[in-house]
């Protein structure tokens, strides 16, 4: 680890002690398996800027309307910047964005006064064991100084939890990992699967909805946050072409900053289509219209898979057993050993292969 990390993990860790101290109040402390009576409203706290992260916490919303009785009102604290994929979710009663730059202030942060006008009953720390967030523990304790905060039994922000929950010992998914954050109220039982809103369309992508449907289409989303764990942009080509020839037309699709990538794409795969440009709300329909979609490990894949489109992801330099959706129809391929050997040597051959089966099995369920 770097040294300037090494000292940010440090810095981290003391700010948690510190506020653990400033923050500690007599009889919070529960341990695990204290009976918790049915919360009346319950805030999850995920204060990430990123489109997954946010789309991740769809589970425990489901979760709290389906296992909890009655259903209380749940309220998501998000990054500001991510707000929008939450917003109209069916099972988020309130979507509240939060600015980060301020806590410093503690308790007159802006934003934290109306949280705790609140009172929240239950407040979850919806972080992870690997990388605990002082910050998400922070604002989960600063919101609800009389709930129940629970979070992640990882040592120190564990300080700032009323009953912190140890990872389960089955399965590394983080979707389900994290769910398992709510068994202090559910009893164990969780909801899995990702879920988004009906999305709300413009009428010039509705019409284009509208003109492509009856055709076998396939949605390619070339592009992503983080250029390293991009594939590169010949295998999405060599892959539209394989769904070329299985019948399917690819639809290639771009976010802010990707539109001369999608274009290489399309120009290195006769047939294939560029996308209009597309609001989230606007790809999600896309995907769901399309019924296929191939693309990176990104948030765009975490939108398909909510958006229950079956769901090819090229998986580069991550983890994809925690941060992939492997259960059918989708399929999750993990690349890094063709790309980061050989100088990429059979790489394209091999997404051509996987989109192909990856057609050829939408082919044999939809018969």
């Amino acid at each position: 680890m770097a040294w300037h990390k090494r000292l940010e993990l440090w810095a981290k860790l003391a700010l948690a002690l510190v506020g653990s101290v400033l923050l500690w109040r007599p009889g919070r402390r529960r341990p695990l398996g204290t009976p918790l009576p049915v919360p009346r409203r319950v805030l999850l706290v995920r204060p990430d800027n990123r489109v997954g992260e946010a789309l991740l916490t769809t589970p425990l919303m489901r979760t709290l309307k389906t296992h909890v009785h009655p259903a209380p009102e749940v309220h998501v604290l998000v990054h500001a910047k991510v707000a929008r994929v939450l917003s109209g979710h069916p099972d988020a009663d309130a979507v509240i964005p939060f600015d980060r730059r301020h806590l410093w202030l503690g308790p007159l942060a802006p934003g934290i006064r109306a949280l705790r006008r609140q009172r929240y009953d239950v407040v979850v720390d919806c972080a992870n064991w690997d990388a605990p967030s002082v910050t998400s523990a922070f604002i989960a304790r600063m919101a609800g100084p009389r709930a129940v905060v629970l979070g992640p039994a990882v040592w120190p922000v564990s300080l700032l939890h009323s009953i912190s929950v140890p990872a389960r010992a089955d399965t590394r998914h983080e979707a389900q990992q994290r769910t398992h954050l709510l068994t202090p109220l559910t009893g164990g039982a969780v909801c899995e699967g990702l879920s988004f809103r009906e999305p709300t369309l413009s009428p010039p992508i509705r019409a284009y909805l509208e003109a492509s449907s009856g055709r076998k289409l396939a949605v390619i989303n070339p592009g992503g946050r983080l250029g390293n764990r991009r594939i590169p942009p010949e295998a999405f080509a060599a892959a539209a072409r394989a769904l070329l020839e299985q019948g399917r037309t690819p639809v290639v699709t771009w976010g802010p900053g990707e539109e001369a990538l999608a274009r290489g794409v399309v120009e290195a795969a006769p047939g294939a289509q560029l996308a209009p440009p597309t609001s989230i709300d606007e790809l999600a329909a896309l995907m769901r219209s399309a019924g296929a979609t191939v693309c990176n490990n990104t948030g765009p894949m975490h939108l398909s898979v909510a958006v229950g489109a079956p769901t090819l992801a090229f998986f580069l330099r991550i983890d994809m057993e925690r941060w992939g959706h492997a259960q059918a129809p989708h399929r999750m391929v993990d690349l890094t050993g063709l790309v980061d050997g050989a100088g990429g040597v059979g790489l394209e051959a091999r997404a051509a292969d996987e989109a192909r089966s990856f057609a050829s099995a939408l082919e044999s369920r939809s018969s």
